[in-house]
């Protein structure tokens, strides 16, 4: 399986402690050079960085169909245009992608998207994970990850987990 990976699933995966889940769920990713710019964007190292540099079956890619990134760049930053041109040059079988229009975009030309949710939900779905609420939980108060209460409660019905009171 062909996996394209943006940096938000990185970043907030490790933002949570569960970066690892990545490599359990996927053999290997590969990632656009745009990526590996916006992990280390204004010589910070931002979450993810160092576990991205480290993991061997994580390969990084020079993106080769420059018009198309420069053309998606109109609408999408750096990481998701290279993600997306990425994505079909290998013609891989899933993107991960959490941003709304890069996720949009990258449907429309017909790849299949997943999102962190999605990767918390198939990590319980395998075992990986007793739970999907207290990780819904983190990444929004330790990552600042936004999320609906919609695909909050969504994400539970999902998961077969009991909604809360305040939910």
């Amino acid at each position: 399986m062909i996996v394209v990976c943006n940096t938000s699933p990185l970043t907030n995966l490790a933002a949570i402690g569960r970066f690892e889940l990545l490599h359990e769920i996927f053999d290997k990713l590969h990632i656009a050079e745009g990526v590996w710019a916006e992990l280390n964007f204004g010589g910070t190292e931002w979450a993810g960085r160092a576990q991205v540099a480290e993991a061997d079956w994580i390969e990084r890619h020079h993106v080769k169909n420059e018009l198309l990134v420069h053309s998606l760049r109109r609408d999408l930053d750096r990481g998701e245009a290279e993600t997306i041109a990425l994505a079909l040059e290998l013609q891989a079988d899933v993107v991960l992608l959490d941003e709304m229009e890069g996720r949009n975009t990258a449907q429309r030309m017909g790849l299949r998207v997943v999102g962190v949710v999605g990767l918390l939900l198939e990590a319980k779905n395998r075992g990986l994970l007793s739970s999907v609420r207290p990780w819904l939980e983190r990444l929004q108060t330790e990552a600042g990850f936004y999320l609906s209460k919609r695909l909050f409660r969504y994400a539970l019905g999902l998961a077969k987990e009991e909604l809360g009171e305040s939910e």
